[in-house]
């Protein structure tokens, strides 16, 4: 019996706005040698991250079938899908459903290229798919200077993949491709009667900017014959995530009490940028500005946040809302003080403060389980105004601990445990299931 061809196909899309000017990336790649067989990328207009992506495997599958005369012959040829997006590979194996009217056409092209018991879809860090990103972004700039995307142009095959790197390909079993979305759910409910325990990880999927952290817990389908006897992960498939509400959350610019560490929140003097504060805001508007994948910008009502948020507006162009949730903890009578002085002072209820989330600061101030009932309440209504959008969150140090804290169900504790330095970005991701990534913290490479 004639063997199977077997190929590697990495894809990859992405879009400078989301939506914005787009472009996909594909890579057909021999598991054996590691050698490029077949690259294919293109410019397609204004479109969102995750159509730029399932352009890119269709275009990858297309790529890989013209390599095989018989290709849709019964078992002449295997294709592993190695793929950043959790989105795509999760929809194509049959583990979510697919509701976005955009995503349904695209999703049923790609499983027509090849028989269903011909593909499996593998999920891989972005660091791992560095050639179809390559690629992807020579398509986008090509596209910026009103050209198309040229092979002889490419050396994105030079840059990203040595020669002769061979490749694990495992042979194909079970059910490759889970070609119904239904065959996931009576998985499911099989294993429910035979007392399965499903895993409770929380997908990591990357759309926006900051699909540059991909995180470890997001399993790859290294296996696909124990798909077919294992339930789906929970949270994993009943919803169509589509793109989370992303935040890009900006702790605001130094004032003159940043450098001397003094308590600074809601109920003080309400201090404005620093000479350094306003040198930072421009430095992150213009980081910022570069990355283009800003939708929205969401302030503190406080004067440092506005001034800060301003700056990053007027080099955007978009304009600031501001949200009072985002406020910074009332410190009270610490308003001002140096941890130093605070401890002389109120060393009783500094000491009460930072043994419980429910002691306030002294002469009527917020305690943490305050503040983060009232950033739950703000993350609530955001997520829901912004679903599928990067959004810019201008705001200060609690806040951003709280939504981290939240994000990982961190104990109250853990806010005493993270660094967070003036004019540093973090980023978290809100899903529609209400699962969340935290995809950056307190990055400062930007003021270096």
């Amino acid at each position: 019996m004639t063997q199977p061809r077997q190929f590697v196909v990495e894809a990859d899309g992405g879009s400078r706005g989301n939506p914005g000017p787009a472009g996909y990336g594909a890579v057909v790649i021999d598991p054996v040698t590691g050698e490029t067989l077949a690259e294919a990328a293109e410019y397609i207009g204004v479109a969102t991250n995750n159509v730029a992506e399932y352009k890119g495997l269709i275009a990858g599958l297309k790529a890989a079938r013209a390599l095989v005369p018989d290709a849709s012959a019964d078992g002449a040829l295997r294709v592993r899908v190695r793929m950043d997006s959790k989105l795509v590979v999760e929809q194509m194996s049959g583990r979510w459903k697919i509701k976005h009217p955009d995503m349904k056409p695209l999703a049923a092209e790609a499983a027509r290229i090849l028989p269903p018991s011909a593909v499996t879809y593998e999920w891989i860090p972005r660091e791992k798919n560095k050639h179809a990103d390559r690629l992807a972004n020579e398509a986008m700039d090509a596209g910026r200077r009103g050209e198309q995307w040229e092979p002889s142009a490419s050396t994105a095959s030079l840059d990203t993949r040595g020669s002769g790197s061979a490749m694990d390909l495992p042979p194909v079993s079970g059910p490759p491709g889970d070609a119904a979305a239904g065959a996931a759910r009576a998985r499911a409910a099989l294993a429910g009667r035979t007392g399965a325990a499903p895993d409770a990880t929380a997908p990591a999927d990357a759309a926006g900017p900051a699909r540059a952290a991909a995180t470890s817990t997001a399993p790859t389908d290294t296996a696909p014959a124990a798909a077919a006897t294992t339930a789906p992960q929970v949270g994993w498939a009943a919803p169509d995530l589509c793109a989370p509400a992303t935040f890009v959350l900006l702790r605001h610019g130094e004032t003159a009490l940043t450098p001397e560490k003094r308590f600074s929140g809601s109920g003080g003097s309400d201090p404005e940028l620093s000479a350094v504060g306003r040198r930072q805001a421009e430095l992150i508007a213009g980081a910022l500005a570069a990355r283009g994948t800003i939708e929205e910008i969401v302030s503190s009502p406080l004067r440092r946040c506005r001034e800060t948020a301003g700056a990053v507006a007027a080099r955007l162009g978009l304009e600031v809302r501001i949200e009072d949730g985002l406020r910074e903890t009332d410190f009270g009578a610490w308003e001002g003080l140096t941890f130093a002085e605070v401890r002389e002072r109120h060393g009783a209820d500094l000491d009460a403060w930072l043994g419980s989330a429910k002691a306030a600061p002294t002469g009527g101030g917020e305690s943490f389980a305050e503040v983060a009932r009232r950033v739950a309440a703000t993350r609530d209504r955001l997520t829901t105004r912004y679903a599928g959008r990067t959004v810019l969150l201008v705001t200060h140090v609690t806040p951003i601990k709280t939504l981290v804290r939240l994000a990982l169900g961190a104990p109250p504790e853990a806010m005493f445990r993270m660094e967070l330095s003036a004019a540093s970005v973090s980023a978290v991701a809100y899903y529609a299931d209400g699962n969340a990534s935290v995809r950056l913290l307190n990055d400062t490479s930007h003021l270096r």
